[in-house]
């Protein structure tokens, strides 16, 4: 409707009308919502970790987690079509079931990985989503990636080998369970953004659509497993004794979460996806920084090096967004760099 007579397309975030604005002022609106929202989510997700005893139940507080973003789906899904019913859906059933299992093992190891590594360390695993998202995209959905993509992982893991390592050595709170526990969790990442899109691009179905059944029927795996597990019980229990450091915490960690991404998805459809890269990139940094200023931990130089070749490896993926080279294009700006007496070589790299 709003693209009629040359208007621009419809651009809001939940009552928020942005259409008319400029793109510096979307920018401008998206950035300030994606630092905002994701600090405060960063800063209460290890604030809550804090509290004594707290460590078991990075489940229970995925399960409250669930909980709060089905609940934030609705209220969203009644304000777009008062009228429409909130169990419509037009991915089928059995997409939903696997998507759910899925966000099930990202968001439950990533929040039970911080009862085992520092937070600075887990976040810098999160930056290195790319790795398995590669992975995940050949074999998922049979896609071709340029020299640069592999440059940019290979960058990836030597900044993250090294970040790990610097961690193991200083870090009270270090134990490499903590590190398979995050690793599977960035694999169901990668698994999720390539079944996401493809249901998305094959059906068209809304976000709010998404986050309803996805987490809806998570929520229904979990609460099942905790409860014949034994330990939905104790983690009850035990935030009971704490209900503002757990429930109170968590309801302000999962609003703060669900409306960043809101402001993620509107940066992507405003601005394109290699800026929204950047900018959560660097929103990421900002986490790392003020983790080690508002929580006390140990610190060593190579935490800031082996850091900055993740970064890098982060900023060539950005930049084979916009520029997307081939295997051939590399070979062609290599032999431009090989001096023309040395013909031979330039043939060899040719023929290669």
């Amino acid at each position: 409707m709003s693209q009629i007579n040359g208007d621009p397309p419809e651009v809001k975030i939940f009552c928020i009308e942005l259409t008319h604005y400029n793109k510096t002022t979307k920018f401008l609106i998206c950035c300030a919502g994606i630092f905002g929202f994701y600090l405060v989510y960063g800063y209460l997700q290890e604030l809550i970790f804090t509290l004594d005893g707290f460590k078991p139940f990075g489940w229970f507080l995925t399960l409250i987690q669930f909980f709060y973003y089905v609940i934030f789906a609705i209220c969203e899904r009644k304000i777009e079509d008062p009228g429409g019913t909130v169990l419509s859906r037009r991915i089928p059933l059995k997409i939903y079931a696997l998507l759910a299992l899925l966000t099930l093992g990202t968001m439950g190891l990533s929040n039970s990985s911080l009862g085992y590594l520092n937070y600075p360390t887990q976040v810098i695993f999160k930056c290195c989503k790319l790795i398995p998202v590669l992975i995940g995209s050949v074999v998922i959905q049979g896609k071709k990636h340029g020299p640069l993509d592999f440059l940019a992982a290979l960058c990836m893991c030597v900044g993250l080998t090294l970040f790990t390592l610097a961690d193991s050595q200083v870090s009270p709170n270090f134990n490499t369970f903590g590190v398979f526990m995050i690793c599977m969790a960035l694999l169901c990442d990668a698994a999720i953004g390539n079944v996401q899109e493809k249901a998305m691009r094959e059906y068209s179905a809304p976000s709010n659509e998404i986050v309803f059944w996805s987490y809806g029927i998570g929520f229904i795996y979990l609460f099942v497993i905790m409860l014949f597990s034994g330990s939905l019980y104790s983690g009850i229990l035990f935030c009971s004794k704490f209900p503002v450091e757990t429930y109170g915490y968590a309801f302000l960690f999962s609003i703060s979460g669900y409306l960043g991404i809101q402001f993620v998805l509107t940066l992507v459809r405003t601005c394109g996806a290699p800026i929204a890269a950047t900018v959560t990139t660097a929103r990421k940094a900002v986490t790392i920084a003020l983790s080690f200023v508002f929580f006390s931990k140990p610190f060593t130089i190579q935490y800031v090096w082996s850091g900055l070749i993740v970064v890098l490896g982060i900023y060539l993926n950005v930049y084979s967004k916009k520029y997307k080279w081939t295997f051939r294009d590399l070979q062609m700006k290599i032999s431009q760099i090989i001096p023309k007496n040395s013909g031979s070589s330039r043939k060899f790299l040719l023929e290669v």
